[in-house]
């Protein structure tokens, strides 16, 4: 068979995705652990079938009726216009690149990060420019300015929490970030974990940062993680930017009114949201007690290391039935917070991997 005539970048490439071993206990892919609860899935169920007779039709493609219950949703005076809506956060970050960046462009971000960043530069023939972060995790300024001023980047991307750290950002480092490269770019901040944060939302700031966007989704505080549904809050001069790029009718009627309902019920589907953090707090306290480095995380999850043998670590616990995420920092594992259960689980197989390895010590 001949090679196909694959773009010259993707040649090599591979698919990407988490693994999805057959455990007990998978803490991989920072899920909510909770479904939503069964009247919110009536609701759900009900708008779905109001929506199913009129799919010859084709959906809303502005999405109106989810941008205004999302913007009601996330307050500050936002309206409609203020918000788009995408399948994920996915494919809203796909969309900003292909509206700001492309060809004879760059993103820039700070690692370690979000693995996906490098594959929306690529989808986008985007070049991908990324810098170390200080060694608490956090943003180095010297370090922005230094690249800004290398050259300037399309669009910068900060997640906060950043995953797979848990690192937040203060209000004022969003400010701070936004001067640094609003001149001739983009700022996203992608605060998908945002709800399990104890910290500021760059929410607060869009109303006066003009090259701002924050970008969220339902996947993981809401427990929406199959609904596949993400937004960006930002000016409306930007959400028109994306309207754009966006592919004909890319929000499925389905989609628009299982989104819409679920929004009715925000305060029920976000309740977990407090057990998580407790569960958060609980595990790294016990990590720590075992002298076990953990950073400070905002996340529904734990980034833990260095360890001496991490790779041994992950690979006993799931022999265990446990399955954690490996990540691209060596000796570092990162862990979801799961349900009390799923926890306890977790930490008594990794008192016997670290027990077995030494790993702790």
């Amino acid at each position: 068979m001949r090679p196909l005539p694959l773009r010259a970048d993707l040649v090599g490439e591979t698919p990407y995705g988490a693994p999805t071993d057959a455990v007990p206990v998978r803490l991989n892919v920072n899920e909510n652990p909770y479904p939503p609860p069964a009247a919110v899935v009536a609701d759900m169920a009900a708008e779905l079938a109001r929506a199913l007779p009129e799919l010859n039709r084709y959906p809303d493609r502005e999405a109106g009726q989810l941008r205004a219950a999302l913007a009601a949703y996330v307050g500050r005076g936002m309206t409609a216009a203020n918000v788009w809506a995408a399948n994920g956060s996915n494919e809203v970050m796909v969309q900003i690149l292909s509206a700001f960046a492309g060809p004879g462009r760059s993103v820039l971000s700070f690692a370690p990060t979000y693995s996906m960043y490098p594959v929306y530069a690529r989808d986008t023939m985007t070049a991908y420019r990324v810098a170390d972060r200080a060694t608490d995790h956090s943003i180095d300024f010297a370090v922005v300015h230094r690249e800004v001023a290398a050259e300037p980047p399309a669009v910068t991307v900060v997640a906060s929490p950043n995953n797979p750290t848990g690192t937040a950002l203060s209000t004022a480092e969003v400010v701070q970030l936004h001067e640094a490269v609003s001149a001739d770019g983009i700022l996203i901040i992608d605060e998908a974990y945002g709800e399990f944060s104890t910290g500021p939302s760059a929410l607060d700031l869009v109303p006066e940062l003009d090259r701002l966007i924050v970008v969220r989704t339902l996947s993981k505080a809401f427990g929406l993680a199959g609904l596949r549904l993400g937004y960006a809050v930002t000016s409306a001069d930007i959400v028109d930017a994306l309207r754009i790029v966006r592919l004909p009718y890319h929000l499925s009627a389905t989609t628009q009114a299982t989104a819409a309902a679920a929004l009715r019920h925000c305060d029920v589907l976000l309740a977990p949201v407090a057990e998580v953090v407790a569960e958060r707090q609980q595990q790294a306290e016990w990590l720590r007690g075992r002298g076990v480095p953990v950073a400070d995380s905002h996340g529904n999850f734990v980034f833990i290391g260095p360890l001496p043998d991490s790779r041994g670590v992950f690979t006993r616990l799931l022999e265990q039935g446990v399955l954690v995420r490996e990540t691209v920092v060596p000796g570092y594992l990162r862990v979801s917070i799961g349900t009390p259960a799923e926890n306890e689980a977790f930490r008594v197989a990794f008192g016997r991997a670290t027990t077995t390895t030494g790993a702790a010590s």
